[in-house]
């Protein structure tokens, strides 16, 4: 399983040095956040070791990619998600998990398409249980951003050595944000219950 997962980002990262490249990372981020495997950041890390001068572009369009890709999945799971849980998972289930997602709304869809967690199962979530488009494509489009354009600012200022740091860091470096993202609506809540003191 592992080696077919390699095998297919290798395969992945080889349109890096061809033509079509910047148009297969676009397709890579539209199909990973609804049902590929991979995650666009391979290529957009190998496309900007090959073109440094073309990464912010590449930035770009890995984000309008994944935000398309994640409106594609919340539709999946508008049209079709609910009968599938219905068939598959128990009501109570069902109703936990969704009471769940209503209460985070769309923190958990901005912390899943920043971090590794898998996106996809956020944004087909997203349609099964009724959240609002609109709110969640924008939160889609900043999320998905603050994180490509996270891993294109460490290809420009790490060169060569951004494939190595970021293979090695970038989990910890989404977990820490997450933590300080956390840790700022407390200081938020706290303060403003202070303020209301």
């Amino acid at each position: 399983m592992l080696e077919s997962i390699h095998a297919l980002s290798d395969w992945m990262v080889g349109f890096a040095n061809t033509p079509g490249g910047p148009w297969a990372l676009f397709g890579l981020a539209f199909a990973e956040s609804s049902f590929f495997p991979i995650p666009p950041d391979v290529l957009l890390i190998a496309l900007g070791l090959s073109k440094p001068s073309g990464i912010w572009f590449f930035a770009i369009l890995c984000t309008i990619g994944s935000a398309l890709g994640g409106a594609f999945g919340y539709w999946i799971g508008r049209w079709g998600g609910r009968p599938l849980l219905n068939k598959f998972v128990s009501q109570d289930t069902i109703h936990h998990v969704e009471s769940q997602f209503q209460r985070y709304d769309v923190w958990a869809v901005f912390i899943a398409g920043f971090t590794p967690i898998p996106y996809k199962v956020f944004t087909i979530a997203s349609g099964v249980f009724y959240l609002n488009f609109w709110r969640f494509f924008v939160v889609s489009v900043l999320s998905r951003g603050a994180r490509f354009f996270l891993v294109s600012w460490a290809v420009w200022f790490f060169g060569d050595q951004a494939k190595v740091f970021l293979k090695e860091y970038m989990d910890w470096i989404s977990i820490g944000f997450v933590v300080l993202l956390f840790a700022g609506f407390g200081v938020i809540k706290l303060f403003t219950k202070r303020k209301a003191a």
